[in-house]
Protein backbone atom coordinates (compact mmCIF):
# COMPACT_ATOMS: atom_id res chain seq x y z
CA UNK A 1 0.00 0.00 0.00
CA UNK A 2 1.33 3.30 -1.04
CA UNK A 3 2.35 6.09 1.87
CA UNK A 4 -0.92 8.33 0.23
CA UNK A 5 -3.04 5.06 0.53
CA UNK A 6 -1.67 4.37 4.20
CA UNK A 7 -2.31 8.14 5.01
CA UNK A 8 -5.61 8.26 3.58
CA UNK A 9 -7.07 5.14 5.34
CA UNK A 10 -5.66 6.02 8.51
CA UNK A 11 -7.10 9.51 8.19
CA UNK A 12 -10.74 8.12 6.77
CA UNK A 13 -10.63 6.04 10.44
CA UNK A 14 -9.73 8.79 12.42
CA UNK A 15 -12.29 11.00 11.10
CA UNK A 16 -14.71 9.31 11.19
CA UNK A 17 -14.22 8.48 15.29
CA UNK A 18 -13.42 11.76 15.94
CA UNK A 19 -17.16 12.46 14.28
CA UNK A 20 -18.70 9.77 16.24
CA UNK A 21 -17.22 10.94 19.22
CA UNK A 22 -18.75 14.21 19.10
CA UNK A 23 -22.14 12.69 17.95
CA UNK A 24 -22.80 10.25 20.20
CA UNK A 25 -20.15 10.18 22.97
CA UNK A 26 -16.71 8.35 22.96
CA UNK A 27 -18.42 5.63 25.37
CA UNK A 28 -21.11 5.22 23.32
CA UNK A 29 -18.68 4.44 20.19
CA UNK A 30 -17.93 1.29 19.14
CA UNK A 31 -15.20 0.17 16.81
CA UNK A 32 -17.57 -1.35 14.42
CA UNK A 33 -19.38 2.04 14.04
CA UNK A 34 -16.32 3.24 13.39
CA UNK A 35 -15.09 1.07 11.23
CA UNK A 36 -18.73 1.05 9.13
CA UNK A 37 -18.40 5.35 9.19
CA UNK A 38 -15.21 5.11 7.75
CA UNK A 39 -15.82 2.77 5.09
CA UNK A 40 -12.90 0.74 5.81
CA UNK A 41 -11.91 -2.56 7.39
CA UNK A 42 -11.67 -4.29 10.94
CA UNK A 43 -8.09 -4.99 9.46
CA UNK A 44 -7.04 -1.35 8.81
CA UNK A 45 -8.48 -0.19 12.18
CA UNK A 46 -6.39 -2.49 14.02
CA UNK A 47 -3.77 -2.11 11.52
CA UNK A 48 -2.93 1.38 12.95
CA UNK A 49 -5.02 1.37 16.09
CA UNK A 50 -4.57 -0.99 19.02
CA UNK A 51 -7.96 -0.13 20.03
CA UNK A 52 -10.71 2.66 20.82
CA UNK A 53 -8.76 4.58 23.25
CA UNK A 54 -5.31 4.72 21.25
CA UNK A 55 -7.35 7.03 18.59
CA UNK A 56 -7.57 9.58 21.73
CA UNK A 57 -3.81 10.87 20.69
CA UNK A 58 -4.71 11.34 17.25
CA UNK A 59 -6.66 14.44 17.80
CA UNK A 60 -3.67 16.40 16.40
CA UNK A 61 -3.97 14.73 13.31
CA UNK A 62 -7.47 16.48 12.66
CA UNK A 63 -6.10 19.66 14.12
CA UNK A 64 -2.90 19.60 10.93
CA UNK A 65 -5.82 18.13 8.74
CA UNK A 66 -7.86 21.33 9.51
CA UNK A 67 -4.41 23.46 9.11
CA UNK A 68 -3.70 22.31 5.86
CA UNK A 69 -6.93 23.53 4.49
CA UNK A 70 -6.67 26.52 6.29
CA UNK A 71 -3.21 26.87 4.93
CA UNK A 72 -5.03 27.33 1.04
CA UNK A 73 -7.43 29.53 2.56
CA UNK A 74 -5.39 32.68 3.23
CA UNK A 75 -6.18 36.08 2.09
CA UNK A 76 -3.54 37.16 -0.48
CA UNK A 77 -3.58 40.53 1.48
CA UNK A 78 -3.58 38.98 5.07
CA UNK A 79 -0.60 40.25 7.03
CA UNK A 80 1.52 37.49 8.85
CA UNK A 81 0.50 38.48 12.33
CA UNK A 82 -2.96 38.23 11.25
CA UNK A 83 -2.26 34.97 9.79
CA UNK A 84 -1.54 33.84 13.08
CA UNK A 85 -5.10 34.65 14.96
CA UNK A 86 -6.94 33.53 11.89
CA UNK A 87 -5.09 29.90 12.30
CA UNK A 88 -6.26 30.46 16.35
CA UNK A 89 -10.03 31.65 15.77
CA UNK A 90 -10.47 28.91 13.07
CA UNK A 91 -9.05 26.06 15.18
CA UNK A 92 -11.03 27.07 18.02
CA UNK A 93 -14.18 26.98 16.00
CA UNK A 94 -13.36 23.47 14.96
CA UNK A 95 -13.01 22.49 18.64
CA UNK A 96 -15.92 24.57 19.44
CA UNK A 97 -18.06 22.85 17.22
CA UNK A 98 -16.49 19.21 16.24
CA UNK A 99 -14.72 17.92 19.55
CA UNK A 100 -16.58 16.77 22.72
CA UNK A 101 -15.14 18.38 25.70
CA UNK A 102 -15.25 15.90 27.67
CA UNK A 103 -12.35 14.12 25.16
CA UNK A 104 -10.37 16.85 24.86
CA UNK A 105 -10.00 16.90 28.78
CA UNK A 106 -9.29 13.36 28.67
CA UNK A 107 -6.28 14.33 26.14
CA UNK A 108 -5.19 16.98 27.86
CA UNK A 109 -5.08 14.93 31.29
CA UNK A 110 -3.22 11.99 29.50
CA UNK A 111 -0.72 14.32 28.16
CA UNK A 112 0.18 15.68 31.22
CA UNK A 113 0.96 12.07 32.61
CA UNK A 114 2.06 10.20 29.46
CA UNK A 115 5.54 8.65 29.50
CA UNK A 116 5.63 8.19 25.46
CA UNK A 117 4.63 10.64 22.60
CA UNK A 118 3.10 13.67 23.56
CA UNK A 119 1.16 14.31 20.31
CA UNK A 120 0.63 18.13 20.94
CA UNK A 121 4.35 19.00 21.36
CA UNK A 122 5.54 16.82 18.89
CA UNK A 123 7.18 19.52 16.40
CA UNK A 124 7.02 17.53 13.22
CA UNK A 125 3.45 18.29 13.14
CA UNK A 126 1.98 20.55 10.34
CA UNK A 127 0.66 22.82 13.09
CA UNK A 128 4.41 23.79 14.50
CA UNK A 129 5.56 23.91 10.76
CA UNK A 130 3.15 26.07 9.49
CA UNK A 131 3.93 28.74 12.69
CA UNK A 132 7.19 28.55 12.33
CA UNK A 133 6.74 29.39 8.37
CA UNK A 134 4.21 32.03 8.99
CA UNK A 135 6.36 33.55 11.95
CA UNK A 136 9.76 33.52 9.59
CA UNK A 137 7.76 35.53 7.03
CA UNK A 138 6.35 38.09 9.58
CA UNK A 139 9.89 38.39 10.94
CA UNK A 140 11.10 38.97 6.76
CA UNK A 141 8.35 41.60 6.08
CA UNK A 142 9.14 43.52 9.50
CA UNK A 143 5.82 42.27 10.72
CA UNK A 144 7.34 40.34 13.59
CA UNK A 145 9.44 40.94 15.93
CA UNK A 146 13.25 39.57 15.36
CA UNK A 147 13.82 40.23 18.96
CA UNK A 148 12.91 36.45 19.65
CA UNK A 149 13.59 33.32 17.29
CA UNK A 150 10.99 32.14 15.16
CA UNK A 151 10.85 28.65 17.36
CA UNK A 152 10.58 31.13 20.58
CA UNK A 153 7.37 33.06 19.53
CA UNK A 154 6.09 29.57 17.95
CA UNK A 155 6.49 28.13 21.66
CA UNK A 156 4.62 30.83 23.21
CA UNK A 157 2.28 31.11 20.63
CA UNK A 158 1.38 27.23 21.63
CA UNK A 159 1.60 27.65 25.24
CA UNK A 160 -0.91 30.65 24.71
CA UNK A 161 -3.55 28.32 22.83
CA UNK A 162 -2.56 25.39 25.34
CA UNK A 163 -3.60 27.38 28.17
CA UNK A 164 -6.58 29.00 26.66
CA UNK A 165 -8.08 25.16 25.56
CA UNK A 166 -7.19 24.00 29.19
CA UNK A 167 -9.09 26.61 31.11
CA UNK A 168 -11.69 26.20 28.53
CA UNK A 169 -12.08 22.67 29.84
CA UNK A 170 -11.57 22.97 33.60
CA UNK A 171 -14.51 25.58 33.07
CA UNK A 172 -16.11 22.77 31.50
CA UNK A 173 -16.59 24.73 28.12
CA UNK A 174 -18.94 27.42 29.92
CA UNK A 175 -18.20 30.01 27.32
CA UNK A 176 -16.97 30.23 24.29
CA UNK A 177 -13.55 29.54 23.59
CA UNK A 178 -13.40 31.30 20.47
CA UNK A 179 -15.09 34.46 21.34
CA UNK A 180 -13.10 34.65 23.99
CA UNK A 181 -9.59 34.18 22.36
CA UNK A 182 -10.86 36.34 19.63
CA UNK A 183 -9.68 39.10 22.48
CA UNK A 184 -7.22 37.27 24.37
CA UNK A 185 -4.65 36.63 21.88
CA UNK A 186 -4.23 39.73 20.36
CA UNK A 187 -3.54 40.76 23.93
CA UNK A 188 -1.27 37.55 24.64
CA UNK A 189 0.42 38.14 21.40
CA UNK A 190 1.03 41.77 21.41
CA UNK A 191 4.82 41.82 22.14
CA UNK A 192 5.70 40.20 18.72
CA UNK A 193 4.10 43.07 16.87
CA UNK A 194 5.89 45.15 15.21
Amino acid sequence: MSKKNERNTKGKIITAAWDLFYEQGYDNTTVEEIIEESGTSKGSFYHYFEGKDALLGSLSYIFDEEYARLEKDFPEDMGCFDKLLYLNYELFSVIEDRIDIELLTRLYSTQLVTKGEKHLLDNKRLYYKLLRQIVTDGQKAGEITGDMTANEIVKMYAMCERALIYDWCLCGGEYSIRSYAKTAMPMFLSGIRI
